[in-house]
This record gives structure tokens, sequence and C-alpha cells, in this order.
């Protein structure tokens, strides 16, 4: 591995380790395939935002291809073995690979003891005993239920800061490992006792000291993200950073990780000590605002020269690109923002709007474009793409 890479390099190394340089398959999509790249990311953050699908089918199909939403939904929430995934606080919300479960067990413990979690969460556990007790017997009792079946308010719960005591209850017992997500009611989680959704192999397994388990999840980040810095790694799956700092020395010394420079970068980067780095990376790709290549908005700068915000919840008329506006890779690059909805009850995939990078959207990008936004309806059960924005030269649909 040397020393110094190009800010190229660092790219296409990136790009790899994040499942984009796609292998040729002999066989059918299958499940093995979503699981080995689910493997690979270590974590698909989870959104309740519908506007063209829920944030955690997406980086799949970005890197997949078409593929059935309903064997994602299988891995994650089926039962016996066809549940491969969890749901915990990995990067926020996120589904994980059941492998790193016992990674989780130290996290899960901070935050029985109110640590790591947020303030108010962890003000109801300490003041709020009784509530946490019954609503634990409830769940033993009736199995996988949702908040609002055990919700003793009058008045209906609003929105999440409006949680009713039971809510609190359950993402209490659910941070701390005591109750885990049996599976979703549409979007609302069903909560039961880990012993009746994690596999009891997994459940068996050792338990990982803190400082074991940080160096785990540093190791699989770095594997999933090519070459980092510190905060690149820690962001991944939200470590503190004197955890971060503390275990990415020790994997140094060990030798498992390994320093280097990045052009332009201003802080030192680490790989792990055997990468390879692609020639060239030929893929084209709609990114969620919250896949892993993107979420960490000073790297995604630092690597594409691509400045990315979120703007769902900015006022509209202060909107600068979008609602939901999905980066456009294309040759190891990003090439445009494309603001898109998904109109469902008309079958139709609506682009409202498509903005140019740095003029980089030329004749080749735009043909790729409208071919993923064709793949994408198509996966998506809808049958056209419908351009609502100025019309785009060059780009190939009606």
């Amino acid at each position: 591995m040397p020393q110094s890479l190009s800010l190229a390099q660092a790219r296409r190394l990136a790009l790899a380790a994040q499942g984009f340089v796609p292998r040729p398959r002999r066989t059918a999509l299958a499940a093995g395939h979503l699981l080995q790249m689910v493997q690979r990311l270590g974590v698909l953050q989870i959104d309740s935002v519908n506007a063209v699908v829920r944030s955690h089918y997406l980086p799949l199909f970005s890197r997949l291809g078409d593929y059935p939403k309903a064997m994602l939904d299988d891995m994650a929430w089926g039962r016996g073995r066809q549940r491969k995934l969890f749901e915990y606080w990995g990067h926020e919300a996120s589904l994980l690979p059941l492998e790193l479960y016992p990674a989780m067990a130290w996290r899960m413990a901070r935050a029985a003891q109110g640590k790591g979690i947020y303030k108010e969460l962890a003000r109801f556990g300490q003041e709020q005993k009784p509530v946490l007790a019954r609503v634990l017997d409830a769940v033993r009792e009736q199995g996988a239920l949702g908040a609002g079946s055990l919700s003793t308010r009058q008045v209906r719960a609003g929105p999440w800061w409006d949680w009713s005591a039971e809510k609190h209850a359950l993402e209490w017992l659910f941070a701390a490992g005591q109750v885990t997500v049996a599976g979703r009611r549409g979007f609302e989680r069903l909560y039961d006792l880990p012993e009746r959704v994690i596999p009891a192999a997994v459940l068996a397994k050792p338990v990982l000291s803190a400082a074991q388990a940080q160096r785990d999840l540093l190791l699989h980040a770095a594997m999933a993200l090519g070459v980092a810095t510190e905060k690149d790694l820690r962001d991944y799956f939200r470590l503190d950073p004197g955890d971060a700092r503390a275990r990415l020395a020790e994997l140094v010394e060990d030798r498992q990780l390994q320093p280097c420079e990045v052009e332009g970068w201003s802080q030192p980067a680490y790989t792990l000590r055997q990468v390879r780095i692609p020639r060239q990376v030929t893929a084209s790709a709609l990114l969620s605002p919250f896949d892993s290549l993107v979420w960490e908005r000073d790297r995604t700068e630092r690597l594409f020269d691509f400045r990315y915000r979120l703007e769902i919840y900015t006022p509209a008329h202060k909107r600068v690109y979008g609602y939901y506006v999905l980066p456009f890779l294309h040759n190891e690059r990003i090439v445009a923002r494309v603001d898109v909805r998904a109109a469902r009850a008309t079958g139709e995939l609506r682009v409202v709007a498509v903005h140019d990078e740095q003029g980089r959207l030329d004749e080749e990008a735009l043909v790729a474009l409208a071919q993923q936004l064709r793949a994408m309806a198509g996966w998506l059960g809808l049958g056209a793409v419908v351009l609502e924005c100025r019309r785009v030269p060059g780009f190939g649909i009606a």
C-alpha cells in the first residue's frame, strides 16, 4: 500500500470499497447477493421520508440494480432463517448484518446506564422505571407490540418530541438492548424480546469488551470506506471521539491499519494494509441522501468536490436544489443532482429538477442518467418517467 494517494486514487478506492465495482454474476440476483453487499457496507441507514422509496432500499439498488424489495424485508424482518439483519443505532437508525450484533452490546450496556443516548431519553430511564418495567412486562407477555398498542394517553401522541410514556419506554428498552425490532407495521416498529427475534447462535456468541467492539467497528468502517480520516472512520458507526482515537492508535500499532496521505486532505488518512485500487470505476448510480458513500458531507466534499446538504426541512422558498435531491454518480464523479418524486397514484417517476454539477453532465452522462431513471421507475413499479423541469438537451426522456 503506498504511503500517499492521489485524489483520483482515493476516489477509486472509496468507490470500490463501497461496492461500486460490480463483479460479473453467473446467476440471477439472489438474497445472498444482497446480504453480501450489506455485509460489505455494514449498515443501511433507515429514514422515514418516502418521496421516492424508503432510504434503506435505495443503496442496494444503486449498487446491484433491480431487486425485489420484499427480499430485503425478509432479511430484515422475516422469521427464522430468513432473518439476516437486525435494527439498531449503527449510523443513526440502521439495519446491520447479524454478525455485528455482538459488537453493539457495549453500546446497549452504555445506553442502559443512560450514556450515549438522547438526554431526554436518558432522563426518562432514570425517572420512569415503573413505566419501563410495565412496558417490558407487556412485551414479554404479549409478544411483538408497537407503541400505539400500549399507550395509555387519552390524547393521540403527536410527532416524535410528543411521544407517549410507552413510546419513550420502548425506545429506552430498544437502546438498552432489552427489546429489539421484530417487524414493522407500515413504518411503525414492532418490539419483542431479543431471544424471540435474534437467532440463538448469535446471542450465544461471547460478549466483546467495549475496546474490542470499537476496534472491530473501526476496522469494518475502514473496509467499507477504503480510505478515511479518523473523523470519517468514527462517524461510520457513530463512535465517540475519545474512544475512536484510542482504538485507532491501537489498530495502527497492531499493524491492522496503515496511515497514509491523500492529495488535498489536511488530515492524515488510514487504510487497511492490503487494498486494491482499481484502474477505473465506470459505475452510474442515483444515490440516496442517506447513502454511506455521501452521508459524511465533509468527506463527500473532499472526495468529489461536491457540497451536499439535505433541504427536506428547509422552507420551500429557501431551497437551492429541491426537496429530495439524489446525487448522480457517473464514472468516478458526482456529475448532477436530481430532484425526483415517486407519484404512485399516477404510476410516474417525476423528475422535478436536474442540476448540472460544474459542467460535468456531458452527453454520455445524460444518457446514463436517463437509463438510471428508467431503471429506477421499473424497479419501483412505475410505468413512466416524466420530466417536469426545463427540458435538458440530450436528455432522452419524453
